[in-house]
């Protein structure tokens, strides 16, 4: 090829990175003299002059192709375009993600009609078996339905409940930037080994009210309490990672009647006041530039890396996750846990606690698990190796192995 290109050569360079290069060499290659001068007009103009457009990237023009063949029922587009991205999905720094395509389809059911999006949502799973990216059950059954409401008590907070066994009924509390849905996998497994589960969004977080900041860890606390209280199936065996596990060591101090079990995972008692800086210069940044500017630094202090280079996917659905996150109360909730203290009053709790750390977590070491596990009597600490800060996500069969055990013991 010429280093002095043309618009066919240019669009074709588009075409090849959305599509893929297999489908571009079968039609570029396979034209004939009836059909090539149509490939040549919609790879210079289409390919070129508007996917080439600076107005809209890759992964934006990716998703609307697939809203608009699906209100138009151009099912063979719908489905050239959907493969090439799932394909791309599981490729680093694509910027599309599973997550949003299922977004733009569900989307499509409101403005499309839910015939499309019934089609098209068949297309998007035999595609995704197709690629053999597996797709977990879920079905809507009693047991395993998930029903989601917001609590009655100011702030509103969004609560999933799911499972309708006799078990020990669990409470989920999510990390810094994240929501419920983090815990996904914990809550199916624990729903399905017959624990009733509530999950929920702490302030400031996912659907959750968002009210003017700064919060206090006494607040969280508060919520945490009612969130319990209005279930009225208590006391929970708390489980708290990040900030859930701090919220966690206020309630078995403050509330210590609401709980049977605690599990704190990758959390702390106390920063050290180096950390505390830390913590006013992410605030600081957020302010001024909105999430984006620190959801690079969120993740890798959320996933190893090798976790992150052999699970493409979900380091981009965490990375999407921190970004959509509100500013306004991502930074109140980091008022919070920069100032958390309980490790004085940490000897009060009572309640049988697991302690669970991993070994690479930057965040919160080892050493602050060691920390909180010393001051509680009967607490039994657990290092995961393959592990830094979202150990629930990087060794979920561990994570899972270790909170049944402990709950057959509550």
């Amino acid at each position: 090829m010429s280093d002095r290109q043309d618009d066919f050569e240019r669009g074709l360079k588009n075409r090849r990175s959305v599509l893929g290069d297999a489908w571009v060499e079968r039609s570029t290659a396979g034209a004939n003299a009836f059909n090539a001068e149509f490939q040549d007009f919609i790879t210079r103009f289409a390919w070129n002059d508007v996917w080439g457009r600076p107005g809209l990237d890759h992964p934006t023009r990716r998703l609307l192709v697939l809203g608009m063949t699906m209100g138009l029922a151009r099912w063979e587009e719908f489905e050239l375009h959907c493969g090439a991205a799932i394909r791309a999905s599981q490729q680093p720094g694509s910027g599309v993600t599973l997550a949003q395509i299922k977004e733009t389809l569900l989307q499509g059911a409101i403005y499309c009609g839910v015939p499309a999006a019934n089609t098209a949502f068949k297309i998007f799973v035999e595609l995704l078996k197709k690629e053999g990216i597996a797709v977990e059950p879920a079905p809507l059954t009693a047991e395993r339905r998930v029903a989601t409401h917001h609590t009655f008590s100011l702030p509103q907070l969004r609560i999933a409940l799911q499972g309708s066994g006799q078990g020990v009924p669990v409470v989920l509390a999510h990390a810094l930037g994240l929501d419920l849905e983090m815990w996904n996998g914990l809550a199916d497994e624990l729903a399905a080994a017959g624990h009733p589960v509530l999950r929920y969004d702490q302030r400031g977080h996912g659907r959750s009210a968002v009210p003017a900041g700064p919060y206090t860890m006494d607040e969280l606390v508060d919520d945490a309490a009612r969130v319990v209280r209005e279930w009225g199936v208590g006391p929970v065996v708390w489980i708290g990672l990040s900030m859930g596990g701090m919220v966690g060591q206020g309630l078995g101090i403050r509330h210590p009647e609401l709980v049977r079990g605690l599990v704190f995972a990758n959390t702390t008692a106390q920063y050290p006041e180096a950390a505390r800086a830390a913590w006013q210069q992410r605030i600081d940044k957020v302010e001024q530039g909105g999430m984006a500017v620190i959801a690079d630094m969120v993740v890798e202090r959320y996933l190893h890396e090798a976790y992150r280079r052999e699970h493409p996917a979900a380091a981009a659905a965490l990375r999407a996750k921190i970004q959509h996150a509100d500013p306004r109360g991502y930074v109140a909730c980091c008022q919070a846990v920069a100032q958390v203290d309980w490790l004085a009053r940490l000897p009060e709790i009572k309640a049988p606690t697991l302690v669970l750390a991993g070994a690479l977590d930057a965040g919160a070491p080892p050493s602050m698990a060691e920390a909180i596990n010393s001051r509680i009597a009967g607490a039994r600490l657990v290092v995961l190796d393959e592990a830094s800060h979202l150990s629930v996500a990087e060794q979920p069969q561990q994570f899972v192995a270790l909170v049944q055990e402990f709950l057959r013991k509550v």
